[in-house]
Parts: C-alpha cells; sequence; structure tokens
C-alpha cells in the first residue's frame, strides 16, 4: 500500500487549545510521532487509503490541520508579537524609531494613507494634519498651519499660513467649522490665509458665530494680534461690504493675551486648556502653545507647537513630557542650499542665527523635553536636504521622529498609541458644504443681508449690463434673481429642511452630538456661538 502524509495549507492563524486539540476528529485515526525540526512539537504522518483521493474522502470534510505550535512557529516566527511560547515576555525591541508608533484601531482605513472624510476621530483620539509646512510657499508646501482635532468634536488651527485653506477644502474640511485660529506670531507666513477664511467662512455659513482668534500683543500696542486683525479689517472693506449683499457673517473677536504671561492660559473648555509662552524670534511679540486634553480617565494628552524662534529654556519647561511636540528646523547646509534655492548664505546664516532652530538644536530640544513623538515642520522638504536632517536631529535625539512635512501629513494619537501615514489630498477637491445644527426641534436661519446693490452700486453700470436675452439660447431663459427676494431673515424648522439638504449640512453636528454625550459633554451648537460664561475665552 502507498503511505500519503499530507500538511494542509496554511491560509490564516487557526489557534487550538489542547482540550480542542484532544476532540478533534481526526485524532481518531493512527499516528506516529515523527522527528520534528520545530522544538518542543509534535510532526504526525497519516496512514489511509490507496489513493490520495482515497485518503482525502477518509478525512473528515476532507481536511487535515497542522498543530498550533507549527502555526504559530512559521506564520509569527520573525515577528515582534511577543514571545507565544511564554506570554510574560515581549518579544524583542523592533526598529530605531518605532517604540510605541504603529498602526493601530479598525477605524484606519488604510496603514499607509489618509483619506478625506473617510475616517472619524475616535473618543479618545487626537489627529492632528500638516496643512501648511513651510516658510517658503510653492506648490507642493504651503506656510505652516497646523491642525487639530479631538475626539470630543473640538477642533482647533494653530497658524494659517498663506495657501494653507486650499489644503483644508482639499481634506474636507467646511470653512465654517473653523473658528478658533491661534497665531504664533505676525509673520505673514503664519496668518496669511487669515482674510480669505475670514471672508469665505463668513460667506459659506459662518453666519451666526464669531471667528475667534488667539494671538499674543506686542511690546506696544500697534505691534499686537488686535492691531493686526484691524488692520486686516480695513484692508477688507471693500470686499466685507461687497459680500454683505449675501447672508454673509463677518463678526470676529480677538483674544489678545500678554506675550509676558508665560503660562498663561488662553483657552480653557470642555476639558481642553492651551497655554503659551514667549519665544525668541528677533523681535517681542512671539508665542509657543501647548494643548492639554485631560480625557475621561484622567490621562492628559497633550500637543505643543512651538512656532518659530531660538531654542529657550522655557521651550522646556512648558513642552516637557508632551505627547507630540512639534517645532521648527532649518538644516544647517547654507552653502549648498544657496545654490539650490537662490538664498545667499549670509542672509541664511544670519536669518537662523536670530529666528529660527537649527536642526541639531531641534534634537537636542526634543531629548530634554522626552515626548512620545517629535516631529519637525516649517521646513524645506527636499530630497537633497532629508537625510541631512535626519542626521543633524538624531546627534541627540534617538526616539521616535518624523517629518511634518509635506503638506498632508496625518498623526493619529491616543495614551498609548500613536502613527503616522501621507494624506491623500485631492488637486482639484469639491468642498465641503457648511456645517450646521439641524437637530430636531432647532432651526435652519439664513439671515437677512445687510447690503442691497442699489445701496453699494450706481444704477447706470447696472443699466449698461447686457441683455441676458442676447447671450441665452432661444428657449433658455432662466428666471434671474437680480435681487435678494425677500426682506427678512429665513427660517425653517430642522424637521422641514429637506433631507438631502440636511444629510449633507448636519454630519458636524451629529459626530459632535455623539463624541460630546460619550464625555458627558453639553451638547454645543456647531451653528450658534459659545454661551457667555462658558470658558470660549477671555478677550483681554
Amino acid at each position: 500500500m502507498k503511505k500519503f502524509a499530507k500538511l494542509s495549507t496554511i491560509t490564516s492563524v487557526i489557534l487550538f487549545s489542547t482540550s480542542l486539540m484532544a476532540h478533534d476528529p481526526m485524532m481518531q485515526y493512527n499516528t506516529k510521532q515523527t522527528e520534528s525540526k520545530i522544538k518542543n512539537t509534535e510532526k504526525f504522518e497519516y496512514h489511509e487509503g490507496d489513493t490520495l483521493d482515497e485518503y482525502l474522502a477518509s478525512q473528515p470534510e476532507g481536511k487535515l490541520y497542522s498543530t498550533e505550535q507549527e502555526v504559530l512557529s512559521v506564520l509569527m516566527g520573525g515577528v515582534n508579537t511577543g514571545d507565544y511560547r511564554d506570554a510574560t515576555k515581549s518579544g524583542w525591541k523592533e526598529g530605531l524609531m518605532f517604540e510605541g508608533i504603529a498602526p493601530y484601531g479598525d477605524h484606519m482605513v488604510s496603514g499607509a494613507n489618509w483619506f478625506p472624510r473617510t475616517e472619524e476621530v475616535q473618543p479618545d483620539e487626537m489627529r492632528v494634519t500638516f496643512m501648511g509646512t513651510s516658510p517658503m510657499i510653492r506648490p507642493g508646501q504651503a506656510n505652516t498651519s497646523i491642525y487639530v482635532e479631538l475626539g470630543n468634536g473640538s477642533n482647533f488651527v494653530f497658524d494659517l499660513g498663506e495657501a494653507s485653506i486650499a489644503n483644508y477644502v482639499a481634506a474636507g474640511v467646511a470653512l465654517n467649522e473653523l473658528d478658533h485660529i491661534f497665531i504664533t506670531h505676525l509673520h505673514v507666513d503664519h496668518y496669511g490665509s487669515l482674510p480669505y477664511l475670514y471672508q469665505f467662512g463668513g460667506w459659506n455659513g459662518r453666519w451666526e458665530k464669531p471667528l475667534n482668534i488667539y494671538g499674543p500683543s506686542g511690546a506696544t500696542p500697534e505691534y499686537g494680534t488686535r492691531h493686526m486683525v484691524e488692520g486686516m479689517q480695513q484692508m477688507l472693506n471693500w470686499h466685507t461690504d461687497a459680500f454683505d449683499v449675501f447672508p454673509a457673517g463677518n463678526d470676529i473677536v480677538v483674544h489678545e493675551f500678554d506675550f509676558r504671561d508665560d503660562g498663561g492660559v488662553i483657552y480653557d473648555q470642555d476639558n481642553v486648556q492651551v497655554i503659551h509662552w514667549r519665544r525668541s524670534h528677533a523681535k517681542d511679540g512671539a508665542s509657543g502653545y501647548r494643548l492639554n486634553w485631560t480625557q475621561d480617565d484622567g490621562r492628559v494628552l497633550s500637543f505643543v507647537w512651538t512656532g518659530d524662534g531660538r531654542p529657550t529654556e522655557l521651550d522646556l519647561k512648558y513642552a516637557k513630557g508632551a505627547d507630540l511636540f512639534i517645532t521648527e528646523l532649518q538644516t544647517e547646509i547654507f552653502g549648498v542650499s544657496s545654490i539650490i534655492q537662490g538664498v545667499p548664505p549670509f542672509l541664511a546664516r544670519y536669518t537662523v542665527d536670530t529666528h529660527h532652530t537649527p536642526a541639531y538644536a531641534a534634537g537636542y530640544v526634543a531629548n530634554e523635553v522626552q515626548p512620545r513623538l517629535f516631529m519637525t515642520t516649517h521646513m524645506t522638504f527636499d530630497p537633497y536636504l532629508n537625510e541631512e536632517t535626519v542626521a543633524e536631529v538624531r546627534h541627540h535625539w534617538k526616539g521616535p521622529y518624523h517629518f511634518g512635512a509635506p503638506d498632508g501629513i496625518v498623526v493619529n494619537m491616543t495614551k498609548d498609541n500613536a502613527w503616522v501615514r501621507e494624506g491623500i489630498l485631492p488637486d482639484f477637491p469639491n468642498a465641503r458644504a457648511p456645517q450646521f445644527d439641524m437637530a430636531d426641534g432647532s432651526e435652519f436661519r439664513i439671515p437677512l443681508p445687510k447690503n442691497s446693490r442699489e445701496d453699494i452700486q450706481e444704477q447706470e453700470i447696472r443699466d449698461l449690463e447686457i441683455d441676458p436675452k442676447l447671450y441665452y439660447p432661444e428657449g433658455y431663459m432662466p428666471e434671474l434673481m437680480t435681487e435678494w427676494p425677500v426682506d427678512r431673515d429665513i427660517v425653517i424648522p430642522a424637521e422641514d429642511v429637506p433631507k438631502a439638504m440636511k444629510e449633507g449640512m448636519n454630519t458636524k453636528q451629529e459626530y459632535m452630538d455623539r463624541m460630546r454625550e460619550h464625555h458627558n459633554l453639553e451638547r454645543k451648537s456647531v451653528t450658534r456661538p459659545t454661551e457667555p460664561g462658558k470658558g470660549a475665552g477671555t478677550d483681554k
């Protein structure tokens, strides 16, 4: 008789307890223990039938399984999953930069990439997206901006550099969702998108709540955040008046704090605090920020963005032990960079030595701060620079490190896990619909425009407009809406809003309601402003 031996093809990890193995139907067949290459395991030969078909037919459902030890040794051998023979062992350390850094959670659609509006921030999670990453604006890198979303439904913008607003749109963020903007200092590459957000966010749904701007004072009033915002509003006078023929919102509240008040709290709401401290950036009035989110179990998840500046003892003090520590960085190969980027080397040298953090210093500060994850941004992301940047940072810092560049880098973090991915931001995105509070029992309100066309435009130029009948095709003539059709606010019970419209414009509110209920927080409307006394910040 021919003897046949077969081990089934392993298609998945199948774990059997000793008791299950004892009752496995295939164990009724005669077995013979033979030598195995795998320590402490047994390999069995099975003898049945004259042919392979007869042998398979004689088995329960025609299957024959490998032993638990064989499965584990093949599928888990060489992988850091701990020692499966001893549950008290944790396995070896894998990689030089990945301690505590790995994909986690079923909510991640991909371990490699983040795709806009495909994943919700989880209740215990912080998601940080680098929307702008360079001081030198170019197509692949907007000026600096960092977007922080928390699992209680809150979101915060730290700096809003020129062109970064395009990446918010690409990431599926509605402009009227952004209403807490923290500016580190008043270089235009840190707030250049603010005029656009102010005007187009107000046009696109920020009708009933103000835009909140947080920023430092200056040594004298004309150098402070309030003065900058007032100047911006004057610059935008024509735009504001023109947009007021729409249901636009242009309320703005400036929360200017004393830049000298190191450690001062400038935001305190929903168990989230933001503090600030001075930065050395050539001129008084530059600040760094730390966000601390106290979670339901009492643990604090923290984020630090230093903004620009030379490293100081204050950075070490206020950033100490942060979960995610982000600083700016400049790599010191000015001679080479001057040839490639066109910046004279003496100008680069002087700029860094008076305004910025060299890569060596960034690594030094990280080693003193000891964050769970260290990242750098506000940097040029170029192949000729990147390896040198890592080498200079690594002179001091040996822990987890990742570039916060180019635009679209996404960090997911909890108190136990962290992972960094590349966000896939489309070049020609569709803007997300404005978000409103459309819970049953509430109202959807469209405010009456402040201006009519006749208030702000002479009749003569309107009379010179070409008659639309001359350019519309024969048989097609839309009913033109040349004036706002009503003379009061439009108010609709939320339950009467068309279903398709409600589904598109109520998703943020539905998410916030679920997250705030999870954290036992009072309900908050995405449409209407926070009530006085609820900790929205102080307008100093």
